[in-house]
């Protein structure tokens, strides 16, 4: 616990396009207000376009909160591939960050934040998002429950007996490629310019047509509802979970494909409700509170690998 601020630790949410921190009062399980603050990130800038921006964010949320920076535990959730143990980005390939690959983490913020190094601590960001959920948000009275992020990448964690793990299968073969292909945000971005040949930045003008009845936008959208129900089957079939809660960017314009997502995957003969994210891009932050607080899985905990296959649904 802070000394400052009485059961209040830092928690930080880093994407492809964001970072988001704040301080998280776990004697109240809420986010401390007064010292929330969230940045956009060049997703594909020089390290230092990323670093600053990180660094300024993290700055502002500890002077808002008023408290000690040398004094912090900060939890910070961050997509893979990373070496979370020591701190050091692996993210190739992945049309995000790449320019941090192979930069030491850890020991930049440490520098730059003046924390030391021991009171930082990284874990996967489905996971961390999956764990605030199970936690206190829409899945916290679930036994055993999935999560998945759709957003620049796919992120995937299973919650079961206590225990939340990255279940790592966004680099999964899946149709002609892997999931990320089908499921994140440059899916849309490429499919749109495939139909149009025009540029979007991301999925949200797709939504934004596809909710004013586009017919074009609609047909993209019926695409995705697909993919991600042949995603979610897959998951879903050897663990029959309680719940499956979906979180990130995409995920925020559920009203739009979840209804479907569920009557497919009742179809398929997976009666598990599909529901949106209670906490939105706070699951994350509060996942890394409770995982500085104590609440980690038991040490060398795995997952079994897992295929993906394609179905067809009609």
């Amino acid at each position: 616990m802070l000394k400052e601020h009485k059961g209040s630790l830092l928690g930080v949410d880093i994407g492809g396009s964001h970072i988001t921190a704040s301080l998280i009062d776990m004697t109240e399980a809420r986010v401390v207000s007064k010292s929330y603050s969230r940045e956009k990130v060049k997703d594909n800038g020089v390290p230092e376009e990323i670093l600053d921006v990180w660094i300024n964010c993290i700055k502002r949320s500890i002077e808002l909160g008023g408290i000690n920076g040398s004094n912090v535990k900060m939890g910070i959730a961050m997509p893979g591939p990373f070496d979370y143990e020591r701190g050091i980005s692996l993210i190739t390939g992945m049309n995000k960050l790449e320019s941090l690959y192979k930069t030491d983490i850890r020991t930049y913020l440490s520098t730059k934040l003046a924390i030391p190094k021991e009171n930082i601590i990284f874990r996967n960001d489905a996971e961390a998002f999956l764990h605030g959920e199970a936690h206190c948000g829409a899945v916290k009275r679930v036994s055993t429950a999935l999560g998945i992020t759709l957003g620049t990448g796919v992120g995937s964690a299973i919650h079961t007996a206590g225990t939340t793990l990255d279940a790592n299968l966004g680099i999964s073969p899946f149709k002609e490629g892997i999931v990320e292909d089908y499921l994140s945000t440059r899916w849309f971005v490429s499919r749109y310019r495939e139909l149009t040949g025009k540029e979007i930045a991301d999925a949200k003008p797709v939504f934004d047509l596809a909710a004013s009845r586009d017919p074009l936008a609609l047909g993209i959208v019926g695409d995705f509802i697909t993919n991600l129900s042949e995603f979610l089957y897959n998951f879903s079939i050897r663990e029959r979970p309680g719940a499956i809660v979906v979180g990130g960017n995409i995920a925020k314009a559920y009203p739009l494909y979840l209804d479907q997502v569920n009557a497919n995957l009742v179809k398929l003969g997976i009666d598990v409700p599909v529901v949106p994210s209670a906490l939105g891009e706070d699951a994350a932050m509060f996942g890394m509170a409770y995982y500085l607080n104590g609440n980690r899985p038991e040490e060398n905990a795995t997952l079994p690998s897992r295929e993906i296959t394609s179905l067809n649904i009609h």
